[in-house]
């Protein structure tokens, strides 16, 4: 088994013994619906409170990752506006990253809820759906994540614009996914 593979396991088992309800995202999901990329971290989106934190915190610690103090303690970072906080796995002297992006604004909550049960990298795991994948990548608008829009544009084929096109506007990254749009043959 990778070790991407395990902290998919090992992530996705500890959000659904808690019952917390989550989506992967970000590289992984790109790969999913896009073409295949190399990713060295995971990232998810957690319908969690936060006093329910410390309850992840010891669940990851005794699988063997390490959580920051500052988290410990409270403290929430931030992404685009979006609270998350971050555990790391070493295996053989790597760091695995996984980014838990906290859903409490309604854009957040609407990606929990349409999520989808798929197989990802062998493993049953709430996939984001394509058109909240685009957004999500719409809002951190990396170099990469630019590429990762243009390969699920092109791999999906015609997905719900009108979703996309409202929470665009919504999100204020309308432009951008306008721009994404018309490079992509056939929107």
């Amino acid at each position: 088994m990778s070790d991407l593979n395990q902290v998919i396991r090992d992530m996705t088992g500890v959000f659904e013994f808690l019952g917390i309800p989550y989506v992967v995202m970000g590289g992984v999901a790109a790969r999913a619906y896009g073409l295949p990329r190399p990713t060295y971290d995971l990232d998810f989106t957690a319908a969690i409170e936060r006093d329910r934190l410390p309850q992840v915190y010891e669940a990851v610690t005794s699988l063997g990752y390490s959580v920051s103090e500052p988290y410990r303690q409270g403290w929430v970072d931030s992404v685009g506006e979006m609270p998350l906080v971050k555990f790391r796995l070493f295996v053989e002297g790597n760091g695995i990253d996984v980014d838990v992006f906290l859903a409490e604004s309604e854009f957040q909550k609407s990606v929990v809820e349409r999520r989808r049960r798929e197989v990802v990298e062998g493993n049953q795991v709430w996939l984001v759906s394509a058109e909240d994948l685009i957004l999500l990548k719409l809002i951190a608008y990396r170099p990469r994540d630019v590429g990762d829009i243009a390969d699920v544009l092109f791999t999906q084929g015609q997905l719900n614009l009108e979703y996309l096109r409202d929470w665009a506007k919504q999100l204020g990254v309308e432009e951008r996914l306008e721009l994404a749009l018309g490079d992509i043959e056939g929107y």
